[in-house]
């Protein structure tokens, strides 16, 4: 019994230190400025809807060469 309580002692014991490490690493992290990020959202939606217009029109390409052999 005393094994069992002494392991989830360490069990905590990690626990409470893991979340010690993760902050002191997320004190490290370099963030971005809200201008940077804002910035960045913005290429991410424009290279998105450009994507997206490649793969549509694409999509709309073998559909249209579809029909065309269907029907024939």
């Amino acid at each position: 019994m005393a094994e069992a309580a002494k392991k989830k002692g360490n069990i905590f014991r990690s626990i409470g230190k893991s979340f010690k490490d993760i902050k002191i690493e997320l004190k490290k992290v370099t963030w971005p400025t809200r201008k940077q990020a804002v910035r960045n959202t913005v290429v991410v939606l424009v290279f998105l809807v450009i994507i997206g217009l490649i793969v549509f029109g694409f999509d709309v390409l073998f559909t249209w060469i579809t029909k065309l052999f269907i029907i024939k």
